[in-house]
């Protein structure tokens, strides 16, 4: 007769340093390449931004006689205050009304473009429309230009804000109706059910269901349009002639002629046009990439 003795084994205790899980080798080591490109991009980036501003605060007298990337021990506004006596609150004001005029309209026109496009995809005229706005994002702004100048022409828009404002609405349009398009689609097909058995019309379920819904897709092309809009150099340079009529990125160049060789003036101009385009891309950072990243990876 054979016995089967066992032994009964104690629990034994991990510890802490057997517990964590031992690094993979591949994941210590260290991407120096990578790590080194990001610096020196860093650098060419930040160097530029660097001269502008401190060479925006130096004296035009001392301006050739000191090294460019050392501060001056003297920083002045005087430049800046030239710049803003030179008809830059009129630039501004002028930016602001393209921008917003813009904006607002090819918004609201591609958020209710892309509402039908989706809900109405077995339609052939709305499959077709939808056609046409992707191939407007394959044509240039610069294929463009001679056409819309004449266009305006007939229009009898030439030299004004309007002469900007309808251009810039129709080459915003094709990508905010791609990216809202995508955001709606993506929204459960049973709410519009229950929308439409509660007795909701289209126009109803458009702004009470479909626009809350997508209200971060509707933000990021907001503010992508508004920042591509008030970069805007080639519509205005082409579209607009008196001085009353220009917008601030046209004010920059035409500030090299009238101060001459006033480097620090220009680049205080430089400064005070990027500002508004900082503030808004720093409020709206987030949004911006976080929508954009969604709406074409749905």
């Amino acid at each position: 007769m054979t016995t089967t003795l066992t032994k009964t084994r104690r629990p034994q205790k991990i510890t802490h340093r057997e517990g964590q899980r031992r690094p993979c080798p591949a994941a210590r080591r260290r991407n120096w390449a990578g790590g080194l490109a990001g610096w020196l991009w860093l650098a060419v980036v930040a160097v530029p931004l660097y001269w502008t501003l401190i060479t925006s605060l130096k004296e035009r007298t001392r301006y050739y006689a000191s090294n460019p990337l050392v501060p001056s021990g003297d920083p002045t506004l005087e430049n800046y205050r030239l710049v803003i006596e030179s008809d830059f609150l009129q630039y501004f004001v002028n930016s602001v009304v393209v921008t917003v005029g813009a904006v607002v309209p090819a918004v609201v026109v591609s958020f209710m473009a892309a509402y039908a496009i989706v809900r109405g995809w077995r339609m052939r005229v709305l499959r077709a429309v939808n056609g046409l706005f992707l191939m407007g994002l394959a044509i240039p702004l610069q294929a463009t230009v001679i056409p819309v100048y004449l266009i305006i022409i007939k229009l009898h828009l030439y030299d004004s804000l309007a002469a900007l404002i309808l251009p810039s609405i129709a080459f915003a349009i094709p990508l905010s109706v791609l990216v809202l398009a995508n955001f709606i689609r993506d929204v459960p097909k049973e709410l519009f059910d229950s929308m439409r058995v509660d007795g909701a019309t289209e126009w109803t379920t458009l702004w009470r269901l479909a626009a809350p819904l997508t209200q971060p897709a509707i933000l990021t092309v907001s503010i992508f349009n508004a920042l591509t809009i008030w970069n805007g150099f080639l519509l205005p340079l082409v579209l607009t002639q008196s001085p009353d009529r220009r917008t601030l990125p046209l004010a920059l160049w035409t500030f090299q002629g009238q101060y001459g060789v006033n480097v620090p003036a220009v680049l205080a101009a430089v400064v005070l046009t990027t500002l508004p385009v900082l503030v808004l891309y720093a409020f709206g950072r987030r949004q911006l990439l976080s929508g954009l990243t969604a709406g074409f990876g749905r």
